[in-house]
């Protein structure tokens, strides 16, 4: 029986193994591990069955073994195809010689016997593939079993622990009822039912709802996680930013509370700007009281927000901004210098282009009391800029806003001045506005072969047009928590696409992160997708109308006729849908190529994980042993380890190998094409010093940031990656691995977020 059959269950093409190339695990899918966890039985010429685990015996297809050592050898860069069916003949050649008469042969014989094969015809470095994905199996198969989701979309076993605390909707007992691609099935039925609002008939709406579903699970791009966790249920927000107002009166600061407090019950994280409220200390005409001041209302929206978790699914989120020119300046840049204080918040302080000119001439400037705009007092702006520095050295807070920078790029300074922006600093907001993210994987914008690949600007294309249309969908379905944010939100729409995979894309392209090519690969990816994306938005103004607030907008003033989204591009951090996507998070460069990742809670033990890029790599340039991937994790970075080419790390740099004028240098780059702001983190090893830390500020004020935040290693006692090498590395120096939180995948190592 020279012909075979495989069963069509779709499990068995679901399955993909932690930090191993995912071609490669097609292999074990057909008759490795698809055999083993679910039951996948063999019929090879004479052989008709074949008994798995489970002491079940089915049927199998000799082409599938063929197909799927193919891809085993195409990964490791083989190119001779016919060569495959020779090796399928020999393994069932093999298989036959061992059988005693009437004997079954089992799953484990298949699997011994091609990798057999593999070795004796030279192919060493598509058998060590091979074996290292036989190694891995056991694991794989406990862990999946001790998470317990099922895994319809092919994903690794963090992304599932990520879907599963964060996405999979749960009965009322906290119980898993949804897959992985049932919830994006979710997502993309709801989203798609926006275009009945503009008459879209059910034809057209189904079309769209496919083409949001196929563009989710192939991973190319995820709306942020509100959207994720709330779309098509009774919850329905689905915004991930919203900024609230303060202004000076209990009656204000009391009602933004509550707002807050239904906001983040949501799902959504908030940002404030205290800088409306009175001084510390200062007259209240109406009591003849005192003021507490803002840093007391820092402290108490704290307080009363700790205990909140954002859509049942994570913790409180805020951002708190002071103006530098206000008198409490000096105790809010010193509000969390003890560790563990305003834990709910980031803290950022507003700073001016007057400051700036101060500080460059050594020069005074005034702080203005808000009560009454008038000056209070004057400081040497080399003291107070001094003191950011150092409590920044000290433990990454406060970070900086340059807030007169966004208001330069306010695309609608007709309505109102932006005074503050979403917890990590991304989305500059209107008081009352909120906005909704989503982000495109770069790393499956590219074609060609290993060692040739290019970006498909074709497909990029396709998908930002596709991604816009998403979002702006969202802003009419979204249920807001607060009327004043539908108001506003919606008569500006503004939307954020960014992008999520750029260290995987450049690595693939062989381009340096930290390299003038570098940053001009990240100027031309970010203006194509800033410019296709206001294009797509510009169609959809036309179809559907342009913002509400569009007459005495810049783009009015640019002369543009229709537009339908006041900003259209955000870089946000990402940080859990890269996971659930399998990429680099957002713009950061990888943060170490193999690390431990805390997830024993969920699966009973910790994960090693190796990045995939760099794991093929060194099988395909035959550099790759147990040894070496040892030695691997121990640094986490590849830079010091002799037996590693030059060419491989000068690609496989991760933030700590890269300067820290190369991460502001990239954020610069993508901030000239971005609508909105860019969160971005740069981080400093530990012997790193204050003026250090104020090359890099001064660096991303004259480039053109609009704000930076930076994080020296080990300057917290809790940090998101756990390295007790701080010190100068030596190549026989003991180490231990990374360790990372199960949520992180890179940027700032305090929020995780």
């Amino acid at each position: 029986m020279d012909k075979l059959f495989l069963s069509q269950n779709p499990k068995i093409n679901s399955i993909h193994l932690e930090g191993v190339n995912s071609v490669l695990s097609g292999l074990f899918c057909y008759y490795g591990l698809s055999i083993i966890y679910e039951g996948v039985a063999i019929a090879v010429k004479g052989i008709t069955t074949v008994r798995n685990e489970d002491n079940k015996i089915l049927k199998f297809d000799k082409n599938k073994i063929t197909e799927s050592i193919w891809e085993a050898v195409e990964s490791v860069g083989g190119e001779n195809k016919d060569l495959t069916e020779k090796l399928t003949d020999q393994v069932v050649d093999l298989l036959e010689q061992n059988l005693k008469p009437n004997q079954i042969p089992t799953t484990e014989d298949v699997l011994n016997a091609t990798e057999k094969i593999l070795i004796e015809n030279g192919h060493a470095r598509t058998a060590k593939a091979f074996i290292l994905l036989h190694q891995k199996r056991v694991e794989f198969r406990r862990a999946k079993n001790i998470l317990g989701v099922e895994d319809d979309l092919g994903l690794s076993l963090n992304a599932l622990t990520v879907m599963k605390n964060r996405y999979l909707k749960k009965d009322e007992n906290g119980k898993v009822i949804e897959t992985p691609r049932q919830t994006l099935e979710r997502v993309a039925k709801t989203i798609a039912q926006g275009d009945k609002k503009y008459g879209k008939p059910n034809e057209e709406i189904k079309k769209t709802e496919k083409e949001f579903l196929e563009m989710m699970i192939n991973l190319e791009f995820l709306p942020n996680s509100p959207t994720l966790m709330n779309a098509g249920t009774q919850m329905g927000q689905l915004s991930a930013c919203f900024v609230l107002p303060l202004q000076d009166s209990v009656e204000s600061i009391f009602e933004t509370l509550k707002d807050t407090a239904l906001v983040q019950k949501s799902g959504g994280g908030t940002g404030f700007s205290f800088s409306n409220l009175r001084p510390r200390g200062d007259v209240v005409q109406t009591t003849g009281g005192i003021a507490a001041g803002p840093l007391f209302f820092v402290n108490a929206f704290d307080s009363a927000l700790r205990g909140i978790k954002q859509g049942m699914k994570r913790y409180s989120t805020n951002m708190g901004i002071l103006r530098v020119d206000h008198p409490d300046i000096f105790d809010f840049i010193m509000a969390k210098e003890k560790e563990g204080v305003l834990s709910t918040f980031n803290l950022s302080v507003g700073i001016t282009d007057k400051f700036m000119r101060a500080v460059e001439n050594n020069g005074e400037y005034d702080l203005i009391n808000p009560r009454d705009n008038k000056i209070s007092k004057r400081l040497k702006a080399r003291a107070i800029w001094n003191l950011i520095i150092t409590m920044a050295w000290k433990n990454g807070e406060p970070g900086v806003i340059f807030i007169d920078k966004l208001n330069k790029y306010n695309p609608t300074p007709n309505v109102g001045i932006i005074e503050a922006t979403n917890p990590c600093g991304e989305q500059p907001l209107l008081p009352y506005e909120s906005c909704n993210l989503g982000s495109i994987n770069l790393s499956k914008m590219l074609k060609g072969k290993n060692g040739d690949m290019k970006i498909d600007w074709d497909k990029l294309r396709e998908t930002i047009r596709k991604g816009v249309h998403f979002l702006d969908n969202v802003v009419d379905l979204n249920k807001y928590p607060i009327e004043a944010t539908e108001k506003v939100t919606k008569s500006n729409r503004k939307i954020g696409l960014g992008i999520m995979g750029f260290a995987d894309m450049i690595i693939q392209l062989g381009i340096p992160y930290n390299s003038e090519e570098g940053v001009k690969a990240a100027e031309k990816v970010m203006k194509f997708i800033t410019d296709e994306g206001r294009n797509m938005s510009e169609e959809l103004g036309k179809q559907r109308g342009s913002f509400e607030n569009f007459k005495g907008s810049v783009w009015e003033k640019k002369g543009y006729k229709h537009i339908r989204n006041a900003t259209v591009t955000t870089i946000a951090p990402t940080s859990n849908i890269s996971i659930v996507a399998g990429c680099s998070s957002s713009i950061e460069p990888l943060f170490a190529i193999s690390y431990i990742r805390n997830v024993a809670s969920s699966l009973g033990q910790n994960l090693i994980e190796i990045n995939p890029l760099f794991e093929k790599t060194a099988i395909q340039k035959g550099f790759y042993s147990d040894e070496l991937m040892k030695d691997v994790l121990s640094h986490g970075s590849i830079q010091i380890i002799k037996e590693i080419p030059d060419d491989v790390k000068k690609v496989f740099v991760t933030a700590h190998d890269i300067p820290p004028e190369w991460h502001v240098k990239m954020q610069a780059a993508f901030q000239k094409y971005t609508d909105n702001a860019v969160s971005k983190t740069v981080n400093f090893p530990h012997q790193t010093t204050p003026d250090d830390i104020e090359s890099v500020y001064k660096l991303a004020y004259d480039l053109g940031c609009k704000g930076i935040t930076v994080y020296r290693d080990g300057s917290r006692q809790f940090q998101i990656i756990k390295n007790s090498n701080k010190e100068k590395e030596t190549h026989d120096a003991e180490k231990k691995p990374l360790v990372v939180e199960s949520g992180y995948a890179g940027g700032c190592d305090t929020c995780g977020i």
